[in-house]
């Protein structure tokens, strides 16, 4: 059975449009990806002073893994996109990946809640995801867009 994701992509380190595109492609492994918003640039948000802008985008589509499974597949996707954790809270990173919400499922355990709990509140994930669920866009520019309906 298939659940409907969406997903927020952020990148403050490196070639921020090349890893996204990166992520997205990988992502497909995990993802029926049915569309791809616009990358937006913002400021870093609850970061550590001086943090460098940020590249963000939200993908939405399918997928038939369990929502902790969809967690563990996509901090791989972090690890290989060279993602590295520190003890500083919202360091710069190369990419980062949020499960926004996975169907109608609800959870709150220390790895992972659902819906994310900030999303409505940042207008770095509600901008692409109002744009990617709405179908405001043909095209992304990461390419191969493959509805205009709206899912759900």
């Amino acid at each position: 059975m298939s659940s409907t994701v969406a997903i927020a992509l952020g990148s403050n380190l490196g070639d921020r449009a090349y890893t996204l595109r990166r992520a997205v492609d990988e992502l497909r492994r995990l993802v029926h990806v049915v569309r791809v918003s616009s990358f937006i640039e913002t400021e870093a948000v609850d970061a550590p002073p001086g943090s460098p802008l940020f590249l963000n985008a939200v993908a939405i589509g399918y997928t038939s893994l369990a929502p902790l499974e969809m967690l563990e597949a996509m901090q791989s996707i972090e690890a290989k996109l060279g993602r590295r954790r520190t003890r500083v809270r919202n360091a710069p990173r190369t990419i980062d990946l949020d499960l926004i919400f996975h169907s109608a499922n609800r959870a709150r355990t220390p790895r992972l809640t659902l819906p994310h709990p900030r999303y409505r509140e940042r207008e770095f994930v509600m901008r692409p995801l109002r744009e990617v669920w709405l179908g405001a866009r043909a095209s992304s520019p990461a390419g191969r867009t493959a509805s205009r309906r709206p899912l759900g």
